[in-house]
């Protein structure tokens, strides 16, 4: 592979980059990111620290390592879930996609911002009144994700400042104004926080999202004059890492907010407190600050999702970006007038499906070229990936009540199962089981887009 000039060699290149980074930022930070940290903040009490750690580890660390196992891999999530198999390659996807789409993530940008920046502020509520809403929400959203080339460009260069800077202003003033207070944590972070933190952060959803954003970081950097190869991949790292550091920092602190409001107890969800925090800081002002962070950070996650799931499916399925952008755009406007709850429903049995199996698929790209030299993982992947699927099949079946008893005693046994985390012994295991298989059997065919070995250089297939 012939080499060519880092990202960070030119000055151009350096300048896309952090645009790219502040966009890809601006996709990931939604209102569950805007809520999630301050409520963590009054559960987890005394227990702070290591809650929030462990919400950082699955809210800002591994939407990165997925960020960065595309990159490694190949241009989108599908070739990189082709290494389980065809099945998992198809369906796994298209899941994905339709989760952080008009199923779940993308109708929910404009629930909330209906029923956390309208609603308290105007007063304006009910089906026709939230119907009015999405149409013009997602019309914005449409008309900012048309051109997909110019995405990065229009989050990086205006929405995101404007973003950031609402929320320096709303978290330095709380953090100046009060100060902590000691409190005992809720029952679900007084024994592991760490572990309650972790599980909360799954709630983001920017892990799968990662997944799905990362083919919109890549085009548009190989749009910016990128080479394919090294300098891409370089290039879609440091954004993503920048995008991780830059979420992390805002993480800590609304986590502060959630700690040094008074009478947090009250409070039964993040968007009141968020709410309230502004208000008691900046009065009306405040109020008007926190709405323009709602429906900044959900405009632009919606503006990253129709363009990630229209790029994907226009580049899977007949039909082009522009109409797919329609589709998802109409769908999620309708579900989203329905309402939080309604968007809630339907999706959770999804989420909880999806997690253990991404999880599992970003580890392993991760760790493969630690192994290019020596073999080339196939059972590694397969064995693993699905055995994190059946776990996510029965625990899916368990939460919505089907076969319950039966299915039950398959997983009850499993090390830290009580924590939720059932699945990461047996994915570990398999995954260990796999290498050995592999590394015995070295020339097992490669699977498409997946990395081989050249003069003893990783490179993309």
């Amino acid at each position: 592979m012939s080499s060519t000039a880092t990202p960070t060699a030119s000055g151009g290149h350096t300048k896309t980059i952090v645009i790219t980074a502040l966009a890809l930022f601006s996709m990931f930070f939604g209102a569950g990111n805007l809520i999630f940290p301050p409520m963590l903040a009054v559960q987890a009490g005394d227990n702070f620290w290591p809650a929030i750690l462990g919400f950082l580890g699955t809210g800002a660390l591994l939407p990165v390592l997925a960020v960065i196992a595309i990159a490694l891999s190949g241009a989108n999530v599908r070739d990189l879930a082709q290494r389980a198999g065809s099945v998992f390659g198809v369906v796994f996807p298209v899941l994905a996609y339709l989760s952080i789409g008009a199923f779940y993530a993308l109708p929910r940008t404009g629930a909330v911002s209906m029923e956390t920046a309208i609603t308290p502020l105007f007063g304006w509520e009910g089906l026709f009144a939230s119907g009015a809403f999405n149409v013009v929400f997602f019309g914005v959203a449409l008309a900012l994700a048309w051109n997909p080339t110019q995405i990065m460009e229009t989050l990086g260069k205006f929405l995101v400042p404007a973003l950031v800077i609402l929320l320096i202003i709303m978290i330095t003033v709380a953090a100046f104004q009060w100060t902590a207070a000691p409190s005992a944590p809720a029952e679900a972070y007084a024994d592991g926080p760490f572990t309650a933190g972790l599980l909360e952060g799954y709630l983001t959803m920017d892990s799968i999202a990662a997944l799905a954003f990362s083919i919109v970081v890549i085009s548009t950097l190989q749009f910016k004059g990128f080479s394919e190869g090294k300098q891409t991949v370089r290039g879609t790292i440091w954004a993503g890492v920048g995008a991780g550091i830059m979420l992390g920092a805002i993480y800590l602190g609304l986590g502060t907010i959630g700690r040094v409001i008074p009478n947090p107890g009250q409070y039964d969800n993040g968007a009141a407190l968020l709410a309230d925090a502004s208000n008691l800081t900046m009065g009306t002002a405040g109020q008007i600050i926190f709405a323009l962070i709602v429906l900044l950070a959900c405009l632009t996650t919606a503006v990253g999702l129709i363009t990630a799931t229209a790029e994907y499916f226009s580049s899977q399925f007949p039909g082009s970006y522009a109409t797919w952008a329609i589709i998802f755009t109409i769908t999620s406007a309708l579900i989203a007038t329905q309402g939080l709850e309604f968007v809630m429903s339907i999706a959770a049995p999804v989420i909880g499906f999806l997690y253990p199996p991404a999880i599992a698929l970003i580890f392993v790209t991760l760790i493969e070229p630690a192994f290019a030299k020596r073999t080339r993982f196939t059972w590694a992947f397969f064995l693993p990936i699905w055995v994190a699927v059946i776990y996510s099949a029965i625990e899916t079946f368990i939460g919505l009540g089907w076969a319950a008893d039966a299915l039950s005693p398959l997983i009850t046994w499993l090390p830290l199962q009580a924590d939720g985390l059932g699945w990461v012994v047996p994915v570990a295991v398999t995954f260990v089981i796999g290498i050995a298989i592999d590394l015995a059997n070295p020339k097992t065919p490669m699977a498409i887009g997946t990395h081989e070995t050249i003069d003893g250089e990783v490179v993309t297939a």
